[in-house]
Formats: structure tokens, C-alpha cells, sequence
């Protein structure tokens, strides 16, 4: 008769957090620097192949591994703007330019509306994954108005937004791969800016 064997503990996931915010973070430099007129000797599109390696693929794999680290949020948000980055990529791809209209303005205010309980439930974590949501916001505001109404210097204003967004991913990237070097924080993040239940991971 066979003995019955103990169960083996899966062995922890790496924090996939830093990964999804570099991600997130080159991918909106790129369209962010076209928006707000940067990029005078370029196509424009230098974003739509990483809206689908980088910015698409490399958040939604970040997602599903903060699943595996029962990390809500941040498989919320990470797999969510992966699916927005490889959405928009087929967009730009597959509409034809006349019927494009403002079909951009239409997707960034229902992006608007998902990132705005984003941005709330993200006061739980840090201060610089709240600097992250905070910036999208205004980025995903001013640009869907400046698509609505047409105006250009709506939109370039929207494109610097985005820029300062992208750094601060950066910046939540870069404290998340020094503290998962180190084993200890190097960047500060700062604490929760609210409590309302039990203490979170960082996304």
C-alpha cells in the first residue's frame, strides 16, 4: 500500500509589476510623443509594433502572473491595458483611415471611465502607482476631448500628459526592479494615501 505523498508548494511567482509598468510606460511614450507633435521626422506609428510586443503581450502575461500572486489589481490593470494596447493596435491596423472618425476619442473615454475606479482603488497601494493613474486619467480626458472637438492643441497637450505618465511608470518600474534586486526599497513609492481595508501589494 502506497503512502500518501505531500502536496508540494508551487513556488512563488516574481514580481511581474515592474515588467507591466515598463511595458505600459515605453508604449504610451511613443503614441504620447506623436500626439503632442515630437516626432517631426518619424511616421507617427513607431508605437503600433509595440502596442503589440511590448506594450500588448508583455502586460498581459504581467496580468496573468499577478493572478498567480492573487494581486487583484494588478491583474486588473494589467491585463486590461495589454487588451487596450493590442485593441488599438488592430484598430490603427485594420480601419480604414476615412472611416477612422473619432473612434480613438470613443475607445479613450471608455478607457477613461474603467480608469477612474482604477484610480481610486489605486490609493490603496502607493503614491507612485497613484501618480501612474492620476496622469492616465488626465491623459485619457484631454485626449478624448481634443478628439471629440477636433481641436489639435488639445490633443498635443493630452500627448505631453501621456509623456509625463509614461515617466512615472517608468519610475514605479524602476523602484519595483530595485527592490526585487536588492531585496530591500531603493526608490521611495511612498504609502497608501488612503486605508480603507487590509494592506495590498504594489501592482
Amino acid at each position: 500500500m502506497s503512502t500518501p505523498t505531500e502536496p508540494v508548494a508551487a513556488p512563488p511567482v516574481a514580481d511581474p509589476a515592474p515588467l507591466g509598468l515598463a511595458a505600459f510606460a515605453l508604449t504610451t511614450f511613443l503614441l504620447s510623443a506623436a500626439n503632442a507633435g515630437w516626432m517631426k521626422n518619424a511616421s507617427g506609428n513607431a508605437f503600433l509594433g509595440y502596442a503589440f510586443a511590448y506594450g500588448g503581450l508583455g502586460q498581459l502575461l504581467a496580468g496573468m502572473w499577478e493572478f498567480k500572486n492573487r494581486n487583484v489589481f494588478g491583474a486588473t490593470a494589467f491585463s486590461t491595458y495589454g487588451g487596450f494596447w493590442i485593441g488599438l493596435g488592430l484598430w490603427a491596423l485594420l480601419v480604414p483611415d476615412a472611416a477612422k472618425g473619432k473612434d480613438v476619442a470613443w475607445i479613450l473615454l471608455a478607457f477613461a471611465i474603467f480608469n477612474t475606479y482604477m484610480l481610486l482603488w489605486s490609493t490603496q497601494l502607493n503614491v507612485a502607482v497613484f501618480i501612474v493613474f492620476l496622469t492616465l486619467e488626465l491623459t485619457e480626458i484631454v485626449l478624448f476631448i481634443g478628439g471629440f472637438t477636433g481641436n489639435a492643441n488639445i490633443s498635443k497637450v493630452g500627448g505631453i500628459i501621456g509623456i509625463i505618465t509614461a515617466l512615472a511608470a517608468w519610475y514605479a518600474s524602476a523602484a519595483g526592479v530595485g527592490a526585487g534586486v536588492t531585496g530591500r526599497p531603493i526608490l521611495p513609492v511612498g504609502k497608501p494615501l488612503l486605508a480603507l481595508g487590509a494592506s495590498s501589494s504594489t501592482p
